[in-house]
């Protein structure tokens, strides 16, 4: 088993309810572990219309659901607001997994997070994207501060969910719950490069829907496909 960070978790103001952001279940399990652990109050906001198709969406979400009861945390559900998404990445169809089309998704994504933070009275929000070494932090730590200076008195929480071993406990928790485990981002574009990569290797598409943590030696995190498919190194 991997440590939990040694020191405690601060907000940013000292906030003890805080909302986060989540993109699926084995991202947000080490995230949501440590802030409960840290007994800050927090509330899983769930906005994700880039995840393709709804099939895929709704069983990401379930996942993050179980896991939200599991620890007593509430869990928000907005809109599947897809063409909303598709017509904000428009033009962006063709540019690499962390391009300028992911760059318009995470700005989507935690533009709407920061909104809800205002009208439901939080000073503070972070999300779950940045644990996956797939992704590539400074760019979503860009979206969600430009999301948050929208509006006066938010805060976007831009910790390190790495630290302390936090992408491999993110696999021994998706491991012990045995979470859904995706093999693509989650839009239609990351699924069709990650086929493409797969053909080229010889190898049989993606089947949606089968694969679980837990049931191979060998587990990937969360965009691994689509990371191999565009040559992206861990950081």
């Amino acid at each position: 088993m991997h440590k939990k960070p040694a020191a405690p978790l601060q907000t940013p103001d000292g906030s003890q309810h805080i909302l986060l952001h989540s993109c699926c279940a084995p991202c947000a399990g080490p995230v949501m572990d440590d802030i409960h652990a840290a007994n800050v109050n927090f509330t899983v906001l769930f906005y994700n219309p880039n995840i393709h198709p709804q099939a895929e969406y709704e069983l990401r979400k379930e996942e993050n659901i179980r896991y939200a009861k599991q620890l007593g945390v509430p869990f928000v559900d907005l809109d599947y607001d897809k063409d909303n998404w598709f017509a904000r990445v428009k033009g962006l169809e063709w540019e690499p997994e962390r391009g300028e089309r992911c760059t318009a998704c995470f700005d989507m994504r935690l533009e709407r997070s920061a909104l809800y933070a205002v009208e439901h009275g939080f000073s503070v929000f972070s999300s779950t994207l940045g644990i996956s070494r797939w992704k590539d932090m400074d760019q979503i730590n860009g979206c969600g501060k430009r999301a948050a200076a929208r509006h006066a008195g938010l805060q976007y929480w831009d910790y390190n969910w790495r630290k302390g071993g936090g992408s491999a406990r993110m696999i021994d928790i998706a491991k012990r719950e045995q979470f859904y485990q995706q093999e693509y981002c989650g839009c239609v574009y990351s699924l069709r490069d990650s086929n493409q990569h797969r053909i080229s290797q010889g190898r049989s598409k993606i089947i949606r829907g089968v694969k679980f943590y837990g049931g191979d030696e060998i587990a990937q995190d969360a965009g691994a496909e689509t990371a191999n498919a565009t040559g992206i190194k861990s950081s």
